[in-house]
């Protein structure tokens, strides 16, 4: 009996378990949040963008990083092959055979200027833009920007269905967003989500801070909107990140106070001019924050100034850590090129760093970005070991340095063995320019800067290394 009795309280535990369970399932069902409202108000002014071009670039797919070719027995390749075509194999196909490219976008004006990516309408011979109601219109190129990966369209309506704009500047992580595209081709598409992060730089993409989202964004998404539960466009859908050519949870969009800038300028003058500041910048890692005398690692520590520019006319040195900019905190290095490419060019900002351990403030008049910012790097030959380092070091040649760019100092590393230096991530190769915020004339002046190294205290060091200046943290013990 008594068995009978803990039976059919176990049997009503358990009930009484899945009761609960499912009442909490129901009320977290219920707090979901409604996108119906959002899509039937905001569809109509979303487009679909086909482009007829002469050559096969693969417009309309969001550029994706470490994509490998694409297998023919992957369930990946029958969407490309239907919607698409045959997947190119690197021969046999004409290169000025026509071909057609989905992407997306949206009506910014009811006199039909329109905002897409940059990559969707590269190099195109024909635009046409269609809308849900199953109007089509031949599209004008105003503007492209391709830092920004945004272009600006024309086409010929009037009262046609627009977007409200929102402020990236107030996304928060966390928060529900929502995209409208057209992946593979089928328009409309409605994908959902929440912001995974904001701010973020990609490689060769320092003048945009993008919205990272985990909302599903595939080939044709590109030049879509990213909406807020507000039904505001905070983001215009640009790249994805994936290893097998599709989505996997990392999408990334421009912010929309970037899109309204470039728009602006796009429709005003043809191009978009951007702020420049002269100098090529780094991280600053715990290791360097304790050998420039920091509390804490922020700020973006310049490693090169650039002749000529902005900040050599204001007064700033090799080793400056930049830690506010027009009053704008910077704690990481790529919070700072955003800022600086946004700035009024001609306009005088205020530039607080770090150097020696103070705090000053510098005044910076900013110029516009040039064209080409390339800056050479490279080894040379020559021979001196040093002991304490485990490095062998040599001077330039004079033909060397007319290569290298190198002014009235630096030795080139010629081997790295194990100690100090290779822990430090000193290479073979690197041209060692500074010692403990010293120059590095020559050998002879390397082997007396060496001796004279405190031990036990991190120390930065300044190397050029394939193009470009970094500073790395070195340390020498007893």
């Amino acid at each position: 009996m008594n068995n009978q009795h803990s039976m059919y309280g176990l049997i009503r535990w358990a009930f009484c378990l899945a009761l609960f369970m499912s009442q909490q399932l129901y009320a977290a069902a219920i707090n979901l949040p409604d996108f119906t409202p959002l899509v039937e108000e905001n569809s109509a002014a979303v487009v679909n963008i086909s482009t007829t071009l002469k050559k096969t670039t693969g417009q309309g797919h969001p550029p994706i990083y470490n994509m490998p070719d694409i297998p023919e027995d992957s369930p990946l390749y029958d969407f490309f092959k239907k919607f698409f075509g045959e997947m190119p194999d690197g021969g046999g196909q004409d290169p000025f055979e026509q071909r057609s490219s989905l992407g997306s976008g949206f009506i910014l004006s009811k006199d039909g200027y329109v905002i897409t990516n940059y990559h969707v309408v590269k190099d195109a011979d024909a635009i046409v833009v269609s809308l849900q109601d199953r109007r089509e219109f031949e599209a004008e190129v105003i503007g492209i920007d391709e830092r920004s990966d945004i272009a600006v369209l024309k086409i010929k309506g009037e009262n046609l269905p627009t977007l409200k704009l929102g402020n990236s500047s107030s996304l928060k992580v966390g928060e529900w967003v929502v995209a409208i595209g057209s992946p593979f081709g089928f328009d409309h598409t409605v994908t959902a989500g929440i912001v995974s992060a904001i701010g973020r730089s990609l490689p060769n993409e320092n003048y945009v801070p993008f919205i990272q989202t985990d909302v599903a964004i595939n080939p044709g998404n590109s030049g879509g909107p990213l909406f807020n539960l507000d039904g505001e466009v905070v983001g215009v859908n640009s790249q994805i990140y994936s290893r097998t050519g599709g989505f996997m949870g990392l999408s990334f969009a421009v912010p929309i106070n970037v899109v309204v800038t470039v728009y602006e300028q796009l429709k005003a003058h043809g191009h978009v001019s951007r702020g420049w500041l002269g100098v090529l910048i780094q991280d600053v890692t715990r290791e360097l924050a304790e050998s420039f005398g920091m509390q804490r690692p922020h700020g973006a520590l310049v490693a090169k100034i650039l002749p000529g520019g902005p900040a050599e006319k204001a007064g700033f040195e090799i080793g400056d850590v930049i830690t506010k900019f027009d009053g704008k905190d910077i704690t990481f290095s790529a919070d700072l090129p955003p800022l600086v490419g946004n700035s009024k060019v001609g306009g005088k900002v205020p530039v607080e760093i770090i150097r020696r351990g103070e705090t000053k403030t510098l005044q910076a008049t900013i110029t516009e970005l040039p064209a080409d910012e390339k800056i050479a790097a490279g080894g040379g030959g020559g021979a001196y070991q040093s002991n304490a380092l485990n490095i062998t070091v040599s001077n330039p040649t004079a033909e060397q340095k007319k290569e290298l760019e190198l002014e009235d100092h630096g030795v080139i590393i010629q081997s790295v063995s194990e100690g100090p230096a290779q822990k430090a991530g000193i290479r073979k190769g690197d041209i060692l320019l500074l010692i403990n915020n010293q120059k590095v004339k020559d050998v002879a002046g390397f082997e007396k800067l060496v001796k004279d190294l405190p031990k036990n205290k991190s120390i930065p060091v300044l190397v050029q290394r394939q193009g470009g200046p970094i500073f790395l943290a070195l340390k020498l013990t007893d």
